[in-house]
């Protein structure tokens, strides 16, 4: 499991058009950028030069990071509704005491983002959910003390 990368289909979608975006239409303009500057001579002093690198650089690190993720990773299957346990995929609505309602969808780590609801299975929070069911009171430890949810559905 530590060497899998989790990713919903959704998930892998975006990285396999941000690669292609990036080995595209970016290494391009990159080429055209390290030209230009290569034209104006004297490169130990040209900053145009040295940022288009520099920019190269993290870019070429980019691409390996998605080419390395995607050889590693595991889709996350959409859990059938008859699912009665919070697993790696679910879609749960959990409830606070004195807050609203709100849909936590479990994720793997690379595709977390916790503005949009998407909790690693990793974190805290999607650690603590993990297994869970149905009307579970759940005690999540937080630097602050701790906080219950109650998981009222899995979707």
């Amino acid at each position: 499991m530590h060497d899998d990368i989790f990713i919903t289909k959704e998930g892998i979608q975006k990285i396999k058009e941000e690669l292609e975006e990036l080995k595209g239409h970016i290494r391009a303009e990159l080429a055209a950028r390290l030209r230009a500057a290569i034209e104006m001579g004297d490169l130990s002093e040209n900053a145009d030069y040295i940022k288009a690198k520099e920019d190269q650089g993290f870019t070429e690190g980019r691409i390996q990071e998605l080419e390395e993720t995607l050889k590693r990773v595991k889709v996350i299957n959409h859990v059938n509704n008859s699912s009665d346990e919070v697993q790696i995929g679910s879609r749960i609505v959990v409830k606070e005491e004195g807050y609203p309602e709100e849909i936590i969808h479990i994720v793997g780590s690379k595709e977390a983002d916790p503005g949009s609801g998407k909790l690693s299975y990793e974190s805290p929070i999607g650690n603590a959910l993990l297994t869970h069911k149905v009307g579970d009171i759940v005690r999540v430890k937080t630097p602050e003390g701790g906080i219950n949810f109650k998981i009222m559905e899995i979707k």
